[in-house]
């Protein structure tokens, strides 16, 4: 039997919250997370959420900041509303009981990242992301409308069949739960907040829970998809044997962190840009790649000990501890870095209310592609796009629903057909790890069209191999992650084979310079059902 609500949420982030907290007061709202509750990009987001709240700022710099940042791709508009709504939707965050460091006179203590003109980055300490999450989590439980399921994996949207009248709306999904049963989840609204695809790569800073699932299905349900060849690697994180993904915030270059080669301690980025260590993070992993692949290291460092142990312990307690626990005393030695896979700046195309094509269907945060990003993501903006965004997109769905909108009558259950349980699950590992680093060699921080064409026929042949394992055996979340993780490399891989020149995260060899003249365009994919 289906279970039926008002609001069906895919996605338990900053994104997810914003919307499932506004859309309860208009309607029941069921929040789907494949691992806890908490678990996804947002609780691990360490910088901050960007806004303009000093008088020496300006929403104008905050604008040609991200504008800047996103090489001339992002579309102004959206990036007037981000950036001019977000103090509201930070003060309403506040209002929700999230607390954020302040100065003795009771002001934001302001803090500035790469490619920022000005201090402007709200931090609740390097757990920001956590603090977030923490006191959005609390105002859910507080609403009885809400309903959450953890350990929920969806598999695939459920759409209608198109009509004369127009095009088939999505009415829900199909959801593998903890016990191994599928069940229907039905909404008259139906809202992807599944973030990134970090897994897509070898290294990534991202949990595991990031392998693209609402791209993926949004793809396969036939929903516009753009801009997947812009993917932002994160110049620092921690490089070490048995550390995973943990990341070495923005936020430690913008307080004056220098990167040095390894050996040497020769700094080196005045070379790449004039502003440094403040560089935009595109030129900066591209940069430390440079530098390991001239030089042959490992890794390069980033140096924080002249900013003395009392400073780094109560600015960064989280990256201090963590390091320590690895070995690494910040204060007196070096933290060894790497780049890593980072954040998605593409999506599911969506309009600034975060409808997508697909009838039924919105998208809000990193899944999405709202514009905002363009060609790379400036600082602590992502945070700031959800909350943007999840409440813009709660005001058009609410009154979707208002208006009228039915739940389906009948929806086919869900059918296993003649599938079995597997007794070859090292194909699930070999292709996973396959995809990935494949990706990470041909699709990665440099590029090349013979490595996109290599990358694309191992990928045809990978994704041809998934879907008969899909359709042969019973259905489990790492044959489903496998599947997405695959279909989100071939969007990757094919929206960087169209697109013929260099620009921001996107950097082939081929074409090392940006055309304006012809490429000023965002590249559309798009798969009929």
């Amino acid at each position: 039997m289906a279970r039926s609500f008002d609001f069906l949420v895919m996605g338990g982030g900053v994104a997810g919250l914003s919307f499932a907290l506004e859309a309860a007061r208009h309607g029941t709202v069921a929040i789907l997370t494949k691992r806890s509750r908490s678990e996804g990009n947002t609780i691990y987001a360490q910088g901050g959420i960007a806004a303009v709240l000093s008088a020496e700022d300006t929403f104008e710099k905050h604008v040609e900041d991200t504008m800047v940042a996103g090489a001339g791709l992002n579309k102004r508009a959206i990036v007037e509303i981000t950036v001019r709504e977000g103090p509201a939707r930070l003060q309403a965050l506040v209002a929700m009981g999230a607390e954020f460091n302040r100065r003795a006179n009771g002001e934001f203590d302001l803090t500035r990242e790469g490619g920022h003109s000005k201090r402007r980055i709200v931090h609740a300490g390097d757990v920001t992301g956590k603090e977030v999450e923490r006191a959005m989590l609390a105002a859910c439980d507080e609403q009885k409308n809400i309903t959450f399921f953890p350990d929920s994996t969806a598999i695939d949207l459920i759409r209608a069949r198109a009509t004369p009248a127009g095009k088939g709306r999505v009415q829900g999904a199909y959801v593998l739960l903890e016990d191994g049963s599928i069940e229907t989840f039905l909404g008259r609204v139906t809202v992807l907040a599944t973030g990134g695809a970090g897994k897509v790569y070898l290294y990534t800073s991202n949990p595991d829970v990031a392998t693209g699932d609402g791209v993926a299905m949004a793809y396969r349900a036939g929903a516009r998809i753009a801009n997947m060849e812009f993917y932002q690697f994160h110049p620092t994180c921690l490089f070490h044997p048995e550390a995973k993904s943990f990341l070495i915030s923005e936020a430690l270059r913008g307080e004056g962190g220098k990167l040095r080669l390894k050996g040497s301690g020769e700094r080196f980025m005045k070379r790449y840009h004039e502003l440094a260590e403040l560089a935009p993070r595109d030129v900066v992993a591209r940069a430390i790649d440079a530098e390991m692949k001239r030089t042959g290291a490992d890794c390069v460092h980033l140096d924080m000990t002249h900013l003395g142990k009392a400073y780094l312990v109560e600015r960064f307690p989280t990256i201090y501890a963590t390091c320590r626990e690895f070995g690494i005393d910040m204060a007196v030695q070096p933290i060894p870095v790497v780049p890593a896979a980072h954040y998605m700046c593409g999506g599911v195309v969506t309009d600034e209310q975060g409808r997508t094509s697909v009838p039924g269907l919105y998208a809000v945060g990193e899944v999405s592609c709202t514009g905002l990003h363009g060609a790379n993501r400036l600082a602590s903006n992502s945070l700031l796009e959800g909350l943007v965004f999840g409440h813009r997109a709660t005001q058009a769905a609410v009154a979707e629903v208002r208006d009228g909108v039915k739940l389906p009558d009948v929806v086919p259950e869900w059918d296993s057909g003649s599938a079995v349980t597997s007794d070859e699950i090292v194909v699930v590992s070999q292709n996973w790890e396959e995809i990935r680093r494949l990706m990470w060699n041909y699709v990665g921080i440099v590029r090349t069209g013979k490595r996109l064409a290599r990358a694309r026929r191992r990928l045809d042949m990978l994704r041809e191999e998934i879907r008969e394992y899909y359709w042969q055996y019973s259905v489990t979340r790492d044959v489903i992650e496998l599947r997405n993780i695959a279909d989100v490399a071939h969007l990757i891989v094919e929206c960087a084979s169209r697109r013929k020149e260099s620009r921001g995260l996107h950097y082939t060899l081929d074409y090392l310079a940006p055309d304006d003249h012809n490429w000023l365009v965002d590249t559309v994919v798009t798969r009929e059902p």
